[in-house]
């Protein structure tokens, strides 16, 4: 049964803000080869084992009982059930803006922008490395749009020495914008001086830092069955801090993982197992989400392939294995395409697709995507913006009260006549239908007669539009001005170094 999506009472924020999956989820295996393929992970964990290169999660690892031969970590199915007994079905992601939170559960949808890219494009510039400005600008696209749920970290502003990068990125989100947090699991002392930056921003007592997720993190596992360092580390310290990890193997069938759907699923389903059991023994109770990051290659080249049938079928078994371990889940988005075009948008559209039958919880890389990964398109960012608002319409229920079965309206006109004229169109027409962001809608002569604008050259007219008319939220200045010393005296001591 369709769920009408949860409307915001806060001034200015719509309905798109917080949003319920429309549909109910969708199955590629049966719920038994569902089971099969957990408990084959689970032997994969106890028979082949994880190699872990972070001595103190080693050392966590062997406390609770795993067995360890050097870095290999063989981690029993008790230990797993342990875990996944203690995770939170539930997170709530805090924001500044409060109105903005989110809880991520079951029938839960929240969509967060392309992240990670090193690059940025746009047709007024072209393809470049990202900076700071760069940050800055997408940080405004990012909060101009409800159906954008919590911040990105990209484009990564690579003009900044990377010891004082987080300094630059924590206030840039802090000053522009009041949604949900991101930073990176770059070494320990990166995400405590980040972690110290949002409290003392926020102004949050250490209960309340720690009674909520004010900030997230992606960990991604070097498949096949390697946790690095830095990953390692990232899950004890959110874990310790009550700070929410995205676990996210990044499993390509025919790469990095088995070339069937079925062995792909088996390997993320256990390198995700060994992540999450890791955080809730640093700490039970710890929020973490069950993620999924799967697709093809190209078999000709190795490239990584988007929006291919198996993407869609991994993001749809992967919502089969989160539920069958009944914690919340990630999934992605995303595209290979080299630039804003056909490609780029039919392979993101796709996956988006897959991500809802697989009724994720939280869908990263759903806006600006390209290059699988490598940049941040401004363009592709407001492309991928009219999707969502689409799939953002569809968690809205329709309305079925009698007057909009149309029995009235239909009397009224006479066979072979219009609806223009009835009085439930006269009633309804202003807010009938969503409004499209970038579409043009006129008949070829009259968009001949407006000078024939194609969606890539209306796309950067809209972007240009929110630089030039934006204002971040109330309160963000004040948030920003209470780390700037911090940030100085942090800088003035040489930052903090990225651990390898």
């Amino acid at each position: 049964m369709r769920r009408k999506s949860r409307s915001t009472k806060a001034k200015g924020i719509s309905a798109a803000a917080h949003l319920d999956h429309p549909f109910a989820p969708q199955r590629i295996f049966s719920d038994d080869r569902i089971g099969d393929m957990h408990d084959l992970a689970l032997k994969v964990l106890e028979d082949l084992g994880m190699k872990v290169l972070l001595p103190e999660a080693v050392e966590v690892f062997a406390v609770a009982g795993a067995r360890i031969v050097d870095d290999m970590v063989f981690i029993g199915r008790d230990m797993v059930a342990g875990a996944l007994a203690s995770a939170p079905r539930q997170v709530l992601m805090a924001a500044p803006n409060r109105a903005r939170d989110q809880m991520i559960a079951e029938g839960r949808l929240l969509f967060s922008p392309g992240g990670g890219c090193p690059n940025v494009s746009d047709r007024i510039k072209g393809r470049r490395a990202g900076d700071l400005a760069s940050y800055r600008d997408a940080l405004r696209l990012m909060q101009s749009y409800d159906v954008i749920h919590k911040l990105a970290p990209a484009p990564e502003p690579q003009d900044v020495p990377t010891h004082l990068r987080h300094y630059a990125m924590v206030k840039s989100q802090l000053e522009l914008s009041d949604k949900p947090l991101t930073i990176y699991g770059r070494g320990r002392a990166q995400v405590m001086q980040s972690f110290e930056m949002i409290q003392m921003a926020l102004e949050l007592s250490d209960d309340a830092f720690a009674g909520a997720s004010w900030c997230s993190t992606v960990v991604n596992t070097n498949s096949p069955r390697l946790l690095d360092r830095p990953m390692a580390q990232a899950l004890i310290d959110f874990a310790r801090a009550g700070q929410l990890s995205i676990v996210t193997p990044f499993c390509l069938a025919g790469a990095m993982a088995p070339i069937t759907i079925a062995g792909a699923l088996v390997l993320q389903h256990a390198e995700a197992l060994a992540a999450i059991t890791l955080t809730q023994l640093a700490r039970p109770g710890a929020p973490v989400l069950y993620g999924g990051f799967g697709s093809n290659v190209d078999m000709k080249s190795g490239a990584p392939a988007f929006g291919t049938p198996a993407h869609i079928q991994m993001s749809i078994g992967s919502g089969q294995l989160a539920r069958h371990i009944g914690l919340p889940w990630r999934s992605a988005a995303g595209a290979a395409s080299n630039t804003n075009d056909m490609q780029a948008a039919g392979e993101t559209h796709m996956s988006l697709w897959g991500a809802m039958m697989g009724n994720a919880n939280l869908v990263f890389h759903t806006a600006g995507w390209l290059e699988g990964g490598l940049t941040f398109g401004f363009e592709k960012f407001i492309n991928d913006i009219e999707a969502l608002q689409t799939l953002s319409q569809l968690c809205i229920a329709p309305d079925d009260s009698d007057d909009a079965l149309g029995f009235e309206a239909i009397s009224e006109v006479k066979p072979g006549g219009h609806f223009f004229e009835t009085k439930q169109t006269m009633a309804r027409y202003r807010t009938a239908f969503a409004a499209p962001l970038l579409a043009d809608l006129s008949n070829f002569g009259s968009w001949s007669a407006e000078g024939s604008v194609p969606s890539d050259v209306r796309a950067t007219e809209v972007w240009q539009g929110v630089f030039r008319d934006y204002r971040a939220p109330d309160a963000c200045s004040d948030r920003a001005s209470r780390i700037a010393r911090f940030i100085a005296d942090g800088t003035a001591k040489g930052g903090a170094v990225i651990e390898s």
